[in-house]
């Protein structure tokens, strides 16, 4: 076990938690092997302080992991109770230790009037510190036209959404042409079903639903929204410059014309956008996003429980020994693993939705 007194502190944001309640739903809707993983693991609040002592982890900020609170396609009811006791649980957890526990609240997308309801019953009453969506809800990528009356919301609150993967998930149309309509199936489309979501698809849907936030227009259209992007962004660091020229090839009046390489790099160096370092971050990965953010726009995960407490203290250690390679100022260091989150919760507080 490592001595948490020789290791900067810092504040975890991207972090899980999961409820008696909402393990027991997840192994009644068939969910017990999410997303391929082997079980589902275990997780207290005792062994997340546990696990924080042990990394120095000063706070965590807590979300429902994938596959969020929407299991049953079209059974609305069911996501709702869900996510509303989820929330409830996170909201109990952060109120009695406020100095250990943040949270971000889940929705419950695809369903975007119960979306709508729980932001509103969230904010005005549980004190959540933003909002938490998978990169797609049963095929509906983040950017799905249908979605627009929830980030026309939580534009106007200025929400900080923390998005994460989930695995990939195709609409089909009943016809077999044209675009999928309500009512039709959604397929999961992993086509190395023999391996995990998290080990490379969730990577790869990450950067399928921000390329869709930009050329939906959605990162245009909602600027007050401030994203945190799960996993070094994914595969999207490679990817910028082809979607972002590719752009203006595409024949659909849908596609926002803005984008344009300097438009998309412009976004992602803005504060409309923060990249976690949740896994395998270091040595390689996050250099991939690097030309496309600062050290000021970096923030630590453990990615805990998914990721257990040894692989959290191997992952530290490659990450504290890398880093200063690439980032020479302490300031920078310092800023990555607390400044950085404070200063986005700080400069972000909730309107009243």
């Amino acid at each position: 076990m490592m001595d948490s007194k020789n290791i900067p502190p810092r504040i975890d944001m991207h972090s899980h938690f999961i409820p008696p309640a909402y393990k027991t739903a997840l192994e009644q809707t068939g969910h017990s092997r999410p997303d391929g993983m082997p079980a589902i693991p275990p997780w207290s609040p005792e062994a997340h302080l546990e696990m924080a002592a042990t990394v120095n982890v000063t706070k965590s900020y807590l979300s429902i992991s994938s596959p969020g609170t929407h299991f049953v396609p079209g059974d609305k009811a069911l996501a709702r109770k869900v996510t509303r006791e989820a929330n409830e649980y996170a909201a109990e957890l952060k109120r009695k230790q406020p100095e250990h526990f943040g949270y971000w609240a889940s929705l419950c997308l695809p369903d975007v009037e119960g979306s709508l309801e729980e932001l509103k019953y969230a904010c005005d009453n549980l004190d959540p510190d933003g909002v938490v969506l998978e990169t797609n809800a049963h095929g509906k990528y983040l950017g799905h036209p249908d979605f627009q009356p929830l980030f026309e919301e939580l534009n106007r609150i200025k929400a900080v959404v923390f998005i994460h993967p989930t695995t990939p998930c195709m609409l089909t149309s009943h016809s077999g042409v044209g675009a999928a309509r309500q009512g039709d199936d959604c397929q999961t489309i992993s086509p190395l079903t023999q391996y995990p979501a998290p080990m490379m698809e969730f990577l790869f849907d990450t950067s399928r639903a921000i390329i869709n936030m930009f050329m939906s227009g959605t990162i245009s259209k909602y600027p007050d929204i401030t994203y945190i992007v799960p996993h070094c962004g994914g595969t999207l660091g490679p990817l910028v410059d082809r979607f972002s020229v590719f752009a203006s090839l595409v024949p659909d009046a849908n596609v926002d014309r803005n984008i344009t390489p300097d438009f998309v790099r412009s976004k992602l160096e803005s504060k409309q956008f923060y990249f976690d370092m949740a896994g395998l971050a270091w040595p390689n990965q996050c250099k991939m996003i690097m030309p496309y953010t600062s050290a000021q726009r970096l923030l630590y995960g453990s990615d805990f429980p998914f990721t257990p407490v040894d692989k959290v203290e191997m992952l530290v250690k490659m990450m504290d020994k890398a880093m200063p390679e690439t980032f020479a100022s302490e300031k920078d260091l310092q800023d990555i693993y607390t400044n950085n989150a404070v200063e986005l919760l700080k400069t972000k507080g909730w309107k009243s939705a």
